[in-house]
């Protein structure tokens, strides 16, 4: 079957989904929601974030150089989308969804979301006018995680979660494992061991 142009655009399905925190002293911490974002390095553990200068979160983020990045899961996924249509100019969107700032860990200003599975503490390294955003390169100072996403040696399992991704304008919540990383060339054992719990 033959593709067909659809023109210019930013169609890249899906995205990763999350509510970035930011605040700073004197100020009602504030939530946006984000979906373009990326890691972008691995030694030293970075990602980037775009915002549009307009945003309410922008000046919070370019004044204190950090954010969290909160993952956002099916119960945190109405919250999500109200803070990303909604301004922090006009109300707390921590109190609007029932939801709780907590201290994030290596952070000053910027809080977690204490109802996400799992969230970033960032520290802006560098700040790029694209155009319509701005990316903000962040280093990824601590990653921290419910307790019972952890088993007993302390692995991360996120199937756990109901992770929510972004597909052009929709929420979709992400099925159970498919595969590994490394599936495609493991021996039989390893398939065995691993994929009985898909």
């Amino acid at each position: 079957m033959a593709f067909q142009s659809i023109g210019q655009g930013t169609l890249l399905a899906p995205a990763s989904l999350a509510m970035v925190s930011c605040g700073k002293e004197g100020i009602v911490p504030n939530i946006i929601t984000i979906a373009w974002m990326g890691i972008v390095n691995s030694d030293p553990p970075m990602l980037s974030i775009s915002v549009k200068p307009s945003r309410y979160s922008y000046d919070l983020i370019d004044e204190t150089d950090e954010f969290a990045v909160n993952l956002v899961n099916r119960d945190l996924m109405k919250s999500a989308d109200f803070c990303g249509v909604r301004s922090g100019r006009d109300l707390d969107k921590f109190k609007e969804c029932g939801l709780h700032a907590l201290e994030a860990i290596g952070l000053s200003h910027a809080p977690c979301i204490a109802e996400s599975p799992l969230y970033l503490s960032c520290k802006v390294k560098q700040k790029i006018a694209l155009g319509s955003h701005t990316m903000f390169l962040a280093d990824i100072a601590a990653v921290a995680a419910q307790g019972h996403l952890l088993d007993d040696k302390g692995k991360l399992d996120l199937s756990k979660t109901n992770l929510v991704a972004y597909s052009h304008g929709e929420y979709a919540v992400l099925g159970q494992p498919e595969g590994f990383f490394g599936y495609s060339i493991a021996r039989s054992e390893v398939l065995r061991r691993r994929l009985r719990k898909f």
